[in-house]
Protein backbone atom coordinates (compact mmCIF):
# COMPACT_ATOMS: atom_id res chain seq x y z
CA UNK A 1 0.00 0.00 0.00
CA UNK A 2 2.69 2.67 0.71
CA UNK A 3 4.31 1.84 -2.49
CA UNK A 4 1.35 3.10 -4.26
CA UNK A 5 0.78 6.02 -2.09
CA UNK A 6 4.36 7.46 -2.32
CA UNK A 7 4.39 8.62 -6.27
CA UNK A 8 0.48 10.02 -5.54
CA UNK A 9 2.33 11.90 -2.75
CA UNK A 10 4.92 12.76 -5.12
CA UNK A 11 3.57 13.85 -8.01
CA UNK A 12 0.57 16.03 -6.29
CA UNK A 13 3.47 17.65 -4.44
CA UNK A 14 5.04 18.62 -7.40
CA UNK A 15 1.93 19.90 -9.21
CA UNK A 16 1.62 22.07 -6.08
CA UNK A 17 5.14 23.98 -7.29
CA UNK A 18 3.57 25.63 -10.17
CA UNK A 19 2.64 29.29 -11.16
CA UNK A 20 4.74 32.50 -11.42
CA UNK A 21 5.54 34.45 -8.56
CA UNK A 22 4.58 38.18 -8.69
CA UNK A 23 7.88 40.39 -10.43
CA UNK A 24 8.55 42.41 -7.23
CA UNK A 25 7.69 38.71 -4.70
CA UNK A 26 10.17 38.69 -2.08
CA UNK A 27 12.30 36.24 -1.73
CA UNK A 28 10.43 34.77 1.74
CA UNK A 29 7.23 35.20 -0.61
CA UNK A 30 8.83 33.18 -3.76
CA UNK A 31 10.27 30.69 -1.14
CA UNK A 32 6.63 30.14 0.10
CA UNK A 33 5.03 29.50 -3.68
CA UNK A 34 7.50 27.50 -5.13
CA UNK A 35 9.97 25.45 -2.14
CA UNK A 36 8.02 24.71 1.05
CA UNK A 37 5.68 22.39 -0.16
CA UNK A 38 8.83 19.93 -0.58
CA UNK A 39 11.60 21.75 1.66
CA UNK A 40 8.88 22.90 4.40
CA UNK A 41 8.21 26.27 5.65
CA UNK A 42 10.80 26.51 8.05
CA UNK A 43 13.45 25.56 5.35
CA UNK A 44 13.77 22.00 7.59
CA UNK A 45 13.09 19.29 4.94
CA UNK A 46 9.96 17.49 3.96
CA UNK A 47 8.47 14.43 2.40
CA UNK A 48 10.34 15.10 -0.79
CA UNK A 49 12.94 17.93 -0.39
CA UNK A 50 15.78 17.71 1.88
CA UNK A 51 16.39 20.56 4.31
CA UNK A 52 17.80 23.89 3.36
CA UNK A 53 18.21 25.78 6.68
CA UNK A 54 20.71 25.94 8.79
CA UNK A 55 23.07 23.20 9.47
CA UNK A 56 22.36 21.71 6.12
CA UNK A 57 24.23 20.25 3.56
CA UNK A 58 23.19 23.50 0.92
CA UNK A 59 24.30 26.07 4.02
CA UNK A 60 27.93 24.79 2.32
CA UNK A 61 27.20 24.96 -0.69
CA UNK A 62 28.09 27.70 -3.11
CA UNK A 63 25.67 30.70 -4.27
CA UNK A 64 26.03 28.80 -8.00
CA UNK A 65 25.24 25.50 -7.23
CA UNK A 66 21.54 27.08 -5.43
CA UNK A 67 21.22 29.11 -8.62
CA UNK A 68 21.99 26.48 -11.13
CA UNK A 69 19.54 23.67 -9.32
CA UNK A 70 16.88 25.99 -8.85
CA UNK A 71 17.05 27.29 -12.09
CA UNK A 72 17.90 23.78 -14.06
CA UNK A 73 16.48 21.22 -11.25
CA UNK A 74 18.13 18.52 -9.75
CA UNK A 75 17.03 14.82 -8.50
CA UNK A 76 13.27 14.91 -8.44
CA UNK A 77 13.21 18.96 -7.96
CA UNK A 78 11.65 20.62 -11.03
CA UNK A 79 13.08 23.54 -13.40
CA UNK A 80 11.90 26.88 -12.42
CA UNK A 81 14.11 28.59 -15.04
CA UNK A 82 10.52 29.58 -16.86
CA UNK A 83 9.00 30.50 -13.69
CA UNK A 84 11.44 33.13 -12.26
CA UNK A 85 13.95 35.70 -13.55
CA UNK A 86 17.15 36.24 -12.29
CA UNK A 87 16.47 38.61 -10.03
CA UNK A 88 13.67 36.40 -8.49
CA UNK A 89 16.54 33.56 -8.08
CA UNK A 90 18.80 36.30 -6.74
CA UNK A 91 16.23 37.22 -4.07
CA UNK A 92 15.25 33.25 -3.44
CA UNK A 93 18.94 32.43 -2.93
CA UNK A 94 19.21 35.45 -0.93
CA UNK A 95 16.17 34.00 1.61
CA UNK A 96 17.93 31.23 1.72
CA UNK A 97 21.04 32.41 3.41
CA UNK A 98 19.48 34.81 5.58
CA UNK A 99 17.17 31.90 7.54
CA UNK A 100 20.87 29.64 7.45
CA UNK A 101 22.35 32.48 9.17
CA UNK A 102 19.81 32.60 11.92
Amino acid sequence: MRRLLMPAVFAILLTSCVGRPADDATGQEIYLQLCSNCHSDQLEGGLVGPALGPGSTSAELPDEFLRVSILQGRGSMPSFESSLSDDQVDRLVAYIREVQAR
